[in-house]
């Protein structure tokens, strides 16, 4: 077990420092904050972890079984920090409320909590020989769905985030937080082998292993944090706020008018070019009211905000690669479109083409040849 002690003390380690570097980081500081704490209390875990690995004592039994309650408040970590992110709102004392699951675990274990040392010593004795540890299955089960339920929960903010943001910016994509989704599956993946281990013993994977992937989540969590990107905050009621007590309706007279106003400031001033561009800065310069210009562009053009604007920026771009004399790379396209990065233009591109930008240029550079021929 002493390599794993090992792995467990490396793990820590690197917990702890991500922890400060993220407490410190001026982006998405209320977030980084809350996912500080929550890699913070991973270190101590892995800390107390590695200790308990490099050989077992009776003193070490009540923090030992402790830390291993922690992950079942990881789940509304994770909820809390996403919540936080997307919207802004920083956690309250109330949402003390979300860490049920740990206070339930510790209820469940208050009798070994309460032991004196000779029955620690006992207790460890049993446990060598094969014993459980007190609401094993049962328990852990329970808690695993419950803090599963937390994780699927941050999943649906990031959902909801990326539909209110795709409503409103023509620059969502690259704010997505497609790297939630990586940090939600692999606490997933994690959670079921450890579930899968406890109900069945799946020959080679054993309690180490599975703490030694959390070691290596720690890991993927500091290169993901340390390089996101400041997420522009949707708070969920911002769409309720700026609407109209009555939405247009569905034949509103002013929608032919909104829409060629919409048309003639893409052809002529060709707004879709700026990448950060939002639903309320083409409302100002169209004269219309944002609600107004949002209902057009979901009915008449039957799309996000984002939508809308990555057709018009695909469009520039089609006549740009198609066009023998532009001597342009497909980045310089893109960025003269107003795209901000290779992949998400490539990405939108296929999207709507059904072909990658390259090959695009490619087949019409070969039929401009073959026609010259």
């Amino acid at each position: 077990m002493i390599f794993w002690s090992i792995v467990f003390a490396i793990g820590a380690g690197q917990a702890l420092l991500l922890a400060l570097a993220l407490w410190r980081r001026p982006v998405n500081v209320q977030a980084n904050r809350v996912l500080a704490a929550w890699v913070a209390t991973i270190g101590v875990d892995l800390a107390v972890k590695a200790v308990w690995f490099h050989g077992p004592t009776p003193e070490w039994i009540k923090t030992f079984r402790l830390v291993g309650l922690f992950p079942f408040f990881y789940g509304s970590l994770f909820y809390l920090y996403v919540r936080t992110l997307t919207q802004a709102r920083a956690p309250r004392w109330r949402d003390l409320l979300h860490l049920s699951g740990f206070a339930i675990g510790l209820v469940a274990n208050i009798g070994l909590f309460l032991q004196d040392a000779a029955q620690d010593r006992a207790f460890l004795d049993y446990l060598r020989r094969g014993g459980e540890w007190p609401g094993r299955p049962w328990l852990d089960l329970l808690l695993f769905g419950y803090s599963l339920s937390y994780v699927l929960a941050g999943l649906l903010q990031v959902r909801a985030y990326r539909r209110r943001l795709r409503q409103r910016r023509s620059d969502a994509d690259r704010m997505s937080l497609h790297w939630i989704d990586a940090m939600a599956v692999s606490q997933i993946v994690i959670w079921c082998i450890a579930v899968m281990q406890w109900l069945t013993r799946i020959p080679g994977i054993d309690y180490p292993l599975i703490y030694g992937a959390v070691v290596a989540w720690v890991f993927v969590i500091g290169y993901l944090s340390l390089h996101q990107v400041a997420v522009a905050a949707e708070p969920a009621a911002a769409g309720d706020e700026a609407a109209p007590t009555e939405a247009p309706a569905a034949d509103d007279p002013r929608f032919p008018a909104v829409e060629a106003r919409l048309a003639q400031l893409m052809a002529r001033e060709q707004l879709y070019r700026e990448p950060a561009l939002t639903i309320g800065q083409l409302a100002k310069r169209s004269g219309y009211p944002e609600y107004l210009v949002s209902a057009v562009i979901n009915r008449r053009f039957e799309g996000s905000f984002w939508d809308y604007i990555n057709r018009q920026r695909v469009e520039a771009a089609r006549a740009c690669l198609a066009d023998g004399g532009d001597a342009r790379t497909i980045l310089d396209i893109a960025y003269a479109c107003g795209y901000t990065s290779k992949s998400t233009f490539n990405a939108a591109f296929k999207r709507q083409l059904g072909q990658t930008p390259s090959a695009y240029r490619q087949q019409h550079a070969a039929a401009s040849a073959g026609q010259g021929g």
